[in-house]
């Protein structure tokens, strides 16, 4: 985790790829700590940004490591009846992690903590990587404590002094004292996070790590994850209880951990650096995320808001009705703007706001200088005339915007929690931006947790004249009603509904569709059932005397399914006609947010 940089550039480079500080600008073998701290943020861009799975198992395989830490200390004790010998093989298991690069819950106050400092990460954002890692280490540290208990791994001595070092801390320290001496082990930590990221070398790294762990058992600290893993073991081989273990050992020495390693360290070293810390080219033009981003921003979590953004502070009208439409090439999708304008006008105060998402490399630092902004920007606005134009033929607000960003499908549902439209409608382009949707990493979670009403388009000339939506009842058919009244009331559009019932189950499914028709207004619509019970084939055999059809999400969602390849609709790829795919705002609780518990959609 502490240095994921490669080795330093040729000799005289100031950057590497990855555009932070590989050399001193001062002394070449000594960096100063604002080119310390850009080594932190750029670091903590990598971990912020990584996707659950990536981190559970890092911090997993961390969690596991540190029973090296208790296996020898434990195993050493009775050997030479000296703490102070024991001490010294105490280091073994941070080395492991440190040097891995596994994920450890006390070096994660620094890293991602500076991002949230610099208001380039979100605070719910740092509280979700804190939870995975803690989460991780800790299952990792069971793991390793069940092993060490039934395993016949320590000798009888040794299983003593393993069993007595939880007891010392539950029982013998009072949990003043055990947050006291986690604040200074979390010092300790996030010191040797920063020490690591400005050290050159790998043995100078190993001095370092091995130097400072040694600390915590020769001043009786308490480090959380040891602890936890020392509190397992307790409780599979004696009397210990859960709930006396976390709240009398545990959560005072994660709290301690915790304070120590942001408040004396990370904030410290912090407000030691000057305003050139994110001096370097990849820093110069970021957006800060506004304190409302910042306390309130998606669960998800993103590092970097876009390089490039001309929506700067944004007020929403609550009496609008929003489509946001994020583009790739404003002067080819103008069929997808015409549409969304054709939506917006059927509301009394529709808004149509465009976002040209320009994606720039990975690698690159997209916007060097002042010229080199203004010209990409002034480049979007001239591409922008002819949808402009289009637009002013009907009655909406027109809004355009210029994004330029290393993700850009990500800034997508970044735009939309932000300006909170009422519908996202976006092309599904093969080289647009779902082309960069399947490198991202936290994917599953973003579309997974719709934060509106999102339609995607299968655009094949974009005529709304013939209108055919299958449905089977559902939030997503709901929103595929409302949307074809809207092109109904504008384009005179001509509405057909579908409903596919199998064999012998005729009568219901003209029951269903006539009642289904009423509630949502499309009582004058055509009513069409099919009884072969073969959705796809009916949508196909339909679709021939239609313009457009509109596919509602199933439970599976197809926003997910659309990002990863697992869609098989053959219906899309195999009609003529342009095909809408609508999917309604995830609505879900907190804790299903947390735990990743199913999906509820919000009914109309």
């Amino acid at each position: 985790m502490v240095d994921s940089h490669g080795p330093p550039g040729p000799a005289g480079d100031e950057a590497g790829d990855g555009e932070v500080p590989v050399t001193g600008e001062v002394v070449p073998d000594k960096f100063s700590s604002d080119e310390v701290f850009q080594r932190i943020v750029a670091d903590a861009d990598h971990e912020i940004t990584s996707g659950a799975r990536e981190l559970f198992f890092s911090a997993l395989a961390g969690g596991f490591a540190i029973t090296i830490t208790l296996l020898v200390y434990a195993s050493m004790y009775p050997k030479t009846d000296s703490s102070i010998l024991a001490a010294l093989l105490y280091p073994i298991g941070f080395i492991y992690i440190i040097i891995g690069g596994y994920q450890l819950y006390t070096e994660n106050t620094l890293p991602p903590v500076a991002l949230t400092l610099e208001r380039l990460a979100s605070i719910p954002a740092l509280l979700r990587h804190w939870g995975i890692v803690a989460a991780g280490n800790f299952a990792g540290g069971a793991i390793g404590a069940i092993v060490l208990a039934y395993g016949g791994v320590f000798s009888p001595e040794a299983a003593t002094v393993a069993a007595d070092l939880a007891t010392k801390g539950v029982y013998e320290t009072s949990n003043t004292e055990l947050f006291f001496k986690g604040a200074f082990a979390g010092l300790i930590v996030a010191g040797v996070v920063w020490m690591n990221f400005a050290a050159r070398d790998t043995i100078t790294r190993l001095v370092v790590v091995y130097l400072a762990f040694l600390c915590i058992p020769l001043a009786n600290l308490f480090h959380v994850v040891v602890s936890f893993t020392e509190a397992v073991y307790l409780m599979l081989v004696g009397d210990l209880g859960l709930l006396l273990a976390m709240t009398d050992f545990v959560i005072p020495v994660m709290l301690g951990n915790t304070v120590g390693g942001v408040v004396l360290v990370t904030i410290v070293n912090y407000y030691q650096t000057t305003e050139k810390r994110l001096a370097t080219a990849r820093f110069e033009h970021v957006r800060r995320l506004s304190v409302r981003e910042w306390l309130l921003g998606n669960l998800a979590g993103r590092s970097y808001v876009p390089l490039v953004d001309t929506v700067e502070d944004f007020v929403r009208d609550p009496e609008s009705y929003r489509i946001l439409v994020p583009i790739a090439n404003p002067r080819t999708e103008s069929e997808l703007v015409e549409l969304a304008c054709a939506l917006a006008s059927a509301r009394e105060k529709g808004t149509v706001h465009v976002a040209h998402v320009v994606q720039a490399p990975e690698q690159s630092s997209a916007v060097a200088d002042r010229e080199q902004r203004d010209r990409i920007v002034e480049g979007s606005s001239d591409q922008f005339g002819d949808i402009t134009r289009l637009a002013e033929q009907y009655d909406v607000t027109f809004e355009t915007s210029t994004i330029v960003t290393h993700r850009s499908f990500e800034v997508v549902f970044d735009r939309a929690t932000r300006t909170r439209p009422d519908l996202v409608l976006m092309n599904w382009e093969e080289d647009g931006l779902w082309a960069s949707a399947r490198a991202e990493q936290p994917l599953a979670e973003l579309t997974n947790q719709l934060p509106t009403d999102f339609l995607v388009v299968k655009n094949r000339g974009g005529d709304a004249s013939r209108i055919l939506v299958p449905t089977a009842g559902g939030p997503a058919s709901d929103l595929s009603a409302e949307l074809a009244r809207g092109l109904r009331e504008v384009v005179d559009s001509e509405i057909s509904l579908l409903h596919v019932v199998d064999s012998g189950e005729r009568d219901e499914g003209e029951a269903f569709l006539a009642e289904w028709a009423d509630g949502h207004d499309l009582g004058d619509a055509t009513q069409i059932v099919d009884d072969s019970g073969d959705v796809e084939a009916a949508i196909e055999r339909e679709a021939a005397d239609h313009t457009m059809i509109m596919l509602g999400a199933t439970e599976q969602g197809i926003l997910s399914r659309l990002v990863t390849d697992s869609l098989h609709l053959n219906v899309v790829d195999d009609v003529e006609a342009t095909v809408l795919l609508a999917e309604r705002e995830t609505d879900r609780t907190l804790r299903e947010r947390l735990v990743g518990a199913g999906r509820r959609k919000k009914s109309s």
